[in-house]
C-alpha cells in the first residue's frame, strides 16, 4: 500500500484524505439520510421497477429437484466443523471459507472475522415469505469454532439477519466485536451485541488488543432499508482489514463506482478480495446498486487484487438472471481482460482456499 499520513483519533483512524475533498466521508442530504455521491448512481423510480419486473423474463430456474442442485452447487461441511482446533491463520497467509450469499469466514493475522453472517432460510423480516435459499447452510453458529469480529456492510435482510446476530451473540457474546458503519450502531446494541465500532468511510479502527490489524469502513455504492420508513438513516460501506502480512477486502454489496479505484490506489494490493457476481438482472433496476460479473472483474482490476472469492450468487434467488450464470460470466470476463481465470475464483458451499502472500507490504 502506497504511504499515506493517518491522523488519529482515540483508537480510531482516519485517512488524510484532501486529496479528493468531495468523497472525504458519507454524505447526507437535506433530510439527513445518506446519499451516494457518485454520478454512477441513478436508482429508478418505483414505476420502472414495477415495468421491468413485469416485462423481463425471470429466467432464474432454480431446480426444485434437491438432487441436480446437490450435483450442480454441492454443500460441504466446512474443515473446521471435525478440526476446530485449526482455526486461525498466522503469518503471511489468509484463508476464507464461503458460508452462502456474502457469508464469507475469514481467517488472518491470527483473527477470525465473519461477513454479513446469514444462517436462516429466508432473507426476509418474517420467517414465512420473502427470499428463501435454495442451498442451506453448510454449517450452524454452534459450529463457528472461535470467532474474534463480525463486519456489517448494510441493513438488508440477506446482509443484517436478526436471527444470526441473536445467534452469534449467544455463541460469542462480549468477545465477539462488531464493525458496522454509521447509524448501525444503536440497531446492533438492541440486538444485544455489546463490543461495537460504527465508522464512517475511510475510517478505521481496531480489536483492542490487536493493534497491528486495523478495520476500515470503506465507500460501496448501495442503499439501506428495512422498514417503510428507515431509508438511508444507516450508511452501507464495504470493508478493508490491513494487517502486518495480509490484506483482505469485503465489497459487501454494491453497484460499480469510481471509489474502488481509490480503495486499490490507498489500500492495494489485496492478497484477497470477496466481491459479489450475482443478482443484476434486470439490468435496469439492478445497476445502480449491483455489479454484474464483468462490473466485478473491474473492481478486482480496480483494487489490485492478487486474488477473489465470488460471493452474493448460488444461495438466494433475488434476481432474473439464470442461477448457474454468474460464475460462467465471470469466467468469460476475466479472460476477456486477459486475466487468469483462477485468480477470481468460485468455491463450493463450505469450501476453504488459502492465499499465501509471497510478498511483503510496505505499510499497513
Amino acid at each position: 500500500m502506497a504511504e499515506e499520513p493517518l491522523v488519529t483519533a482515540g483508537n480510531n483512524f482516519l485517512l488524510d484524505y484532501r486529496q479528493e475533498p468531495d468523497v472525504s466521508c458519507s454524505r447526507r442530504d437535506s433530510h439527513g439520510r445518506f446519499v451516494n455521491p457518485w454520478t454512477t448512481w441513478q436508482f429508478p423510480s418505483y414505476s420502472t421497477m414495477a415495468r421491468l419486473f413485469l416485462m423481463e423474463k425471470n429466467n432464474s430456474n432454480v431446480p426444485s429437484v434437491k438432487e441436480v442442485l446437490d450435483r450442480e452447487l454441492p454443500v460441504l461441511e466446512p474443515y473446521f466443523v471435525q478440526s476446530p482446533d485449526q482455526c486461525g491463520q498466522t503469518g503471511p497467509s489468509v484463508q476464507a471459507t464461503w458460508l452462502g450469499h456474502a457469508t464469507v469466514l475469514v481467517e488472518m493475522e491470527g483473527l477470525v472475522v465473519l461477513t454479513d453472517p446469514i444462517f436462516s432460510q429466508r432473507a426476509s423480516p418474517v420467517g414465512f415469505m420473502g427470499p428463501k435459499r435454495f442451498r442451506d447452510p453448510p454449517c450452524t453458529v454452534e459450529q463457528i469454532p472461535r470467532l474474534d469480529a463480525v463486519v456489517i456492510s448494510h441493513t438488508h435482510y440477506d446482509h443484517l439477519d436478526a436471527d444470526s446476530v441473536a445467534a452469534l451473540n449467544v455463541r460469542f457474546g462480549s468477545g465477539l466485536h462488531w464493525f458496522v458503519p454509521l447509524g448501525l450502531a444503536e440497531w446492533m446494541r438492541k440486538a444485544g451485541c455489546e463490543n461495537v465500532t460504527e465508522l464512517d468511510w475511510w475510517v478505521g479502527s481496531q480489536i483492542p488488543g490487536h493493534d497491528n490489524v486495523k478495520f476500515f469502513c470503506t465507500p460501496a455504492q448501495h442503499w439501506c432499508k428495512r422498514s417503510p420508513v428507515d431509508d438511508n438513516k444507516a450508511l452501507w460501506g464495504s470493508w478493508t482489514i490491513v494487517g502486518p502480512h495480509c490484506h483482505f477486502f469485503f465489497a459487501g454489496d454494491t453497484g460499480y463506482c469510481s471509489a474502488f479505484k481509490e480503495i486499490g490506489k490507498r489500500f492495494g494490493p489485496f492478497d484477497l478480495a470477496a466481491i459479489p457476481i450475482g443478482a443484476y438482472l434486470p439490468r435496469g433496476i439492478m445497476k445502480s446498486q449491483h455489479v454484474d460479473p464483468e462490473e466485478a472483474v473491474q473492481i478486482h482490476i480496480d483494487i489490485q487484487a492478487k486474488t477473489s472469492l465470488a460471493i452474493h450468487w448460488g444461495t438466494f434467488a433475488l434476481a432474473y438472471e439464470h442461477y448457474l450464470e454468474p460464475p460462467a460470466r465471470l469466467h468469460e470476463a476475466m479472460l476477456n481482460h486477459g486475466l487468469n481465470p483462477d485468480h477470481f475464483f468460485t468455491l463450493h458451499h463450505g469450501e476453504s482456499r488459502m492465499i499465501i502472500n509471497k510478498d511483503t507490504h510496505l505499510s499497513s
